[in-house]
């Protein structure tokens, strides 16, 4: 491991650094499963933190499909997706750019030398698309990502990203050294689970619903001063799991 590392910072994507948008599954669902786009039924919960393989059998079954079927289209699922957001990369760019202060933030963590990847329940074909498309990839390092196509259950994906870690740099992944950066409960759940800090951004759920699920601090947006110094200060201290104030 290079002296230089800092820590790991791992990202989520949907409605943590560009928003969350559910028109691409929609398309892609009703393309797999011959269904009309009026007709595709998200399940009231599951959906946001969750993979997209599970988001998309429960919605297959939600819209009407038997789950047998709902499974066999979860196979041919990723080909449909690329192609649906293949063809609609303008209108990605133009509705679900980059929150502000994303971009910067990567970059400034970039600069203090902090490794930094995605754990996100998009498929690796759908989160390396957006997160060119938002211009959000040139510092981070996908190769050892944790993608929804990794793992149906959101909760092995942190297993996925410290082998993939190991791997790369040589050395095993510190928890006490890496940080989460998501939106969702389940995010928070994701990162506790595996014993990392995590820090919460209000994007979508305001401050007082996500500070129930008690993550380590709560950012209102993405500035990077406060990117970095809430990641440093966790870092620093150590011990994942004791809220911030």
């Amino acid at each position: 491991m290079c002296a230089a590392y800092g820590g790991l910072v791992v990202w989520d994507v949907d409605g943590t650094l560009i928003p969350a948008d559910l028109r691409w599954l929609r398309r892609a669902v009703a393309r797999t499963y011959e269904l009309r786009e009026v007709d595709v039924v998200f399940p009231a919960a599951r959906v946001h933190g969750y993979t997209d393989e599970s988001i998309v059998a429960d919605t297959a079954i939600a819209s009407g499909v038997c789950p047998e079927d709902a499974e066999r289209g979860v196979v041919r699922f990723p080909e449909v997706l690329a192609l649906v957001m293949a063809e609609g990369e303008q209108e990605l760019a133009r509705d679900q750019p980059a929150y502000p202060g994303a971009a910067a933030a990567i970059a400034a963590l970039a600069e203090r030398g902090f490794i930094q990847t995605v754990l996100t329940g998009n498929l690796r074909v759908a989160g390396e698309f957006k997160l060119r498309v938002a211009g959000l990839d040139s510092h981070l390092d996908l190769s050892i990502g944790g993608f929804g196509s990794d793992a149906r259950d959101r909760f092995e994906l942190p297993t996925v990203v410290g082998e993939r870690f190991a791997a790369r740099y040589g050395d095993s992944l510190d928890a006490a050294r890496t940080v989460v950066i998501g939106d969702a409960p389940n995010d928070i759940a994701c990162a506790r689970h595996a014993g990392f800090h995590v820090i919460a951004v209000a994007h979508r759920i305001s401050r007082d619903e996500l500070a129930e699920h008690a993550p380590d601090a709560i950012l209102d947006e993405l500035t990077s001063g406060a990117v970095v110094s809430a990641i440093e200060s966790l870092i620093g201290r150590g011990v994942p799991g004791e809220v911030a104030k």
